[in-house]
């Protein structure tokens, strides 16, 4: 695969980590270091990824167990040598969420190291 494959690879798996409630998985798919951070209506919201990671655990019943739509389109994926940024657009806790992660290659896996959200709708 190549970079860009290996990328959506991980998009995929932040999605399936948030689809699924599963915090293992969202912090198998960030840097022990990522920031994630955003609008929640007026209010900054700034998370490290423990924090991040628990938010998604606790959201229960996941969407997967209530058979919600997915929806999760990759805007865009620029690659430069060993970083990266990706725009996405997925739907999460009844909002639709427009996310610019940015990534890291460490020993040639792609890692999201921060994540800028931005809600739509």
């Amino acid at each position: 695969m190549n970079d860009e494959q290996n990328i959506q690879q991980t998009i995929q798996m932040y999605f399936d980590a948030m689809y699924e409630s599963d915090r293992e998985k969202t912090l198998a798919v960030f840097h022990p270091a990522a920031k994630i951070t955003g609008y929640m209506g007026k209010n900054l919201v700034q998370q490290d990824v423990e924090s991040f990671a628990e938010f998604v655990g606790t959201q229960q019943p996941s969407a997967k167990a209530q058979n919600l739509p997915i929806r999760l389109e990759t805007v865009s994926i620029e690659v430069a040598g060993a970083t990266a940024v990706a725009r996405v657009r997925d739907d999460y806790i009844g909002k639709t969420f427009l996310d610019t992660l940015s990534f890291l290659k460490i020993d040639d896996n792609w890692i999201i190291y921060n994540k800028l959200f931005h809600i739509e709708a």
